[in-house]
């Protein structure tokens, strides 16, 4: 194989199985799914006669392991699929996808097997809440892990030492088709005021990539009698956890008040940047986060984009964006707001077309 070609592999500590794959993350492309595939190595002096399986899983936490009481699951199976690798149900040729396959069985010698699995198109993207500078360990995630283990059946006891781990991800990147440049306005009126105060907000597009700065155009005529204390303009990440209570968790991922005053009778005209940082939120808890695999740092969770048609409970957590624009009015008997919101696309960009942007800037970690 090409030295270019990086190889996955972790071996039971029994070493009666081993794991090989070419990559660890898999591309959602909303209608279709890339296919998990790999290679069992296996040795069957150490198996003596027992059988070897691969699996891959979709597993929804919201609870740490450990606090698991009264019989009470903190965890959900949302998808499970197990195949025999070993003794093989098919030739090996027949059971080959791939040409990294064929290589790594080529490589391993005649004690190597390959798997396939084809996700289903409605499970979600790895994605988990972040916890608290004080918590320990992951609160609230979506996993997915291939799985490879021997034992007398698939049913049997699977002993720790016969068993392998390896954590994928479940990644979609940003559709090459922006949609319309988001825009918004609105008008109060006021009580003793003849005149109202208008506001208007737009962005310069619809879908931007982790690290890239948002361009928010704020554009206020205030015809009213009323002043405008301050404008506030933040980037919010609403995160809502379907799969088992649809609780929504609001954040502003990216914000700034400007301390901006418009005048009864003035306007204003500006454009307010923002850019949206893992490295800014990394000590808040439930900001959502692109899932991660073991010794790599991650991002603020991508947007999620749904095929038309899924049941949104099954997605464990679905991940937005907007843009909220807020003006502060003053008044005799307390302040009172003018607010609108913009939404937005938030994602990585297809690696093919964002090599050149994510090598300049990155997402601050």
């Amino acid at each position: 194989m090409s030295p270019k070609n990086v190889i996955f592999k972790k071996m039971a500590k029994d070493k009666s199985v081993g794991v090989y794959m070419a990559k660890r993350d898999f591309v959602d492309r909303v209608d279709s799914v890339e296919p998990v595939d790999g290679v069992i190595l296996v040795d069957p002096e150490v198996l003596k006669g027992k059988k070897a399986f691969v699996q891959l899983s979709c597993t929804f936490r919201y609870g740490r392991e450990d606090m698991d009481v009264m019989g009470i699951a903190f965890r959900r199976e949302i998808y499970v699929a197990i195949r025999q690798v070993y003794p093989p149900i098919q030739d090996r040729e027949q059971s080959t996808h791939t040409k990294m396959q064929g290589k790594l069985l080529r490589k391993l010698g005649d004690n190597a097997f390959p798997f396939f699995f084809e996700f289903p198109d409605n499970l979600p993207c790895s994605v988990g809440l972040q916890p608290g500078p004080n918590d320990s360990g992951k609160q609230c995630v979506v996993e997915f892990e291939v799985k490879a283990f021997s034992a007398e059946s698939q049913e049997a006891k699977v002993r720790k030492r016969s068993t392998v781990h390896l954590m994928i991800r479940k990644l979609q990147y940003a559709p090459e088709n922006s949609g319309t440049a988001p825009s918004v306005k609105t008008s109060r009126e006021f009580v003793m005021s003849d005149k109202p105060l208008h506001l208007e907000a737009s962005l310069d597009k619809e879908i931007y990539y982790h690290g890239e700065p948002i361009n928010v155009c704020v554009n206020v005529t205030n015809s009213s009698n009323k002043n405008v204390k301050n404008i506030i303009v933040s980037v919010d990440q609403v995160a809502t956890v379907v799969l088992y209570s649809n609780d929504s968790y609001v954040r502003a991922v990216a914000l700034e008040e400007s301390g901006d005053a418009v005048a009864a009778g003035a306007s204003l005209k500006k454009v307010y940047t923002l850019t949206p940082l893992l490295v800014c939120n990394r000590e808040r808890r439930g900001i959502a986060l692109d899932g991660k695999l073991k010794h790599e740092d991650t991002n603020l969770a991508s947007s999620s984009i749904v095929k038309e048609g899924v049941l949104k409970e099954v997605l464990g957590i679905l991940v937005s964006y907007r843009v909220m624009v807020k003006l502060i009015i003053g008044g005799i008997l307390g302040s009172s707001e003018v607010g609108v919101e913009l939404p937005l696309t938030l994602m990585h960009p297809k690696p093919d077309l964002g090599r050149e942007q994510r090598a300049g800037r990155g997402d601050g970690v």
